[in-house]
């Protein structure tokens, strides 16, 4: 089944490269180009993509708040939004946080990890590349208290063990897959346990699942990741 992208940036030269790696997957088809944040809202309402990629920055309506009135719309519950941004310059990427986006990466990321993340996306998980989590985590370590999104509860009591371990994995910024390859586990085992600590701590998303990773002291900034 082909995965059907809408894509929304205001750059001509970055819509056109993506839109040419795209259609160079036979299981992926750009449907629709939008070079601002409400014309974005517009087609994803018209054209009910599987995967939108949203630039943060954009003139008028900006990408998040395109992203949060997209993923906030009872009618498009099935459409997932990839949020693109280049991470070392953006002040604004911690309120990605808060749009409900299903994934974040980089403008120079590579051709196949981006391939690979819109496939992601689009069979329902979430992604947050390695980079991505350092990126937000160190973004979140620095804002004052008071600055910071608001969070669910903080404790991590009501998790089992395992879901502990699948929690400090996602924070080190490990993809489904990876998880089951190191723990010999099923992909679908592993978004389980996943799905069940993000519902039992009132996490949004994956991303704030690592926040709050980081937050509780279940992994600190530095740590090595797991092996």
């Amino acid at each position: 089944m082909t995965i059907r992208v809408l894509l929304a940036d205001d750059q001509v030269l970055i819509r056109s490269g993506f839109a040419a790696l795209i259609g160079s997957d036979d299981a992926l088809e750009v449907v629709g180009e939008a070079s601002d944040g409400a014309e974005a809202v517009r087609q994803a309402f018209a054209l009910r993509p599987d995967v939108v990629l949203m630039d943060i920055r954009m003139p008028g309506l900006d990408g998040l708040t395109a992203a949060r009135q997209i993923t906030g719309s009872p009618e498009l519950a099935d459409v997932r939004v990839i949020v693109l941004t280049t991470f070392e310059a953006d002040e604004y990427v911690l309120q990605a946080l808060r749009s409900g986006a299903s994934g974040f990466l980089g403008k120079s990321v590579e051709p196949e990890e981006l391939l690979d993340a819109i496939r992601v996306v689009a069979r329902g998980d979430a992604l947050l590349s390695p980079q991505a989590t350092r990126s937000l985590i160190a973004r979140f370590l620095d804002q004052p208290e008071q600055g910071r999104p608001p969070l669910p509860g903080t404790t991590l009591d009501v998790l089992t063990d395992r879901e502990r371990e699948m929690v400090a994995l996602v924070a080190h910024g490990l993809s489904n897959e990876d998880i089951a390859g190191r723990l010999f586990l099923s992909p679908l085992t592993v978004k389980t346990h996943v799905n069940r600590a993000m519902s039992k701590l009132g996490a949004r998303d994956r991303a704030q699942l690592v926040v709050l990773a980081y937050q509780t002291g279940l992994v600190r900034a530095g740590d090595p990741e797991p092996r």
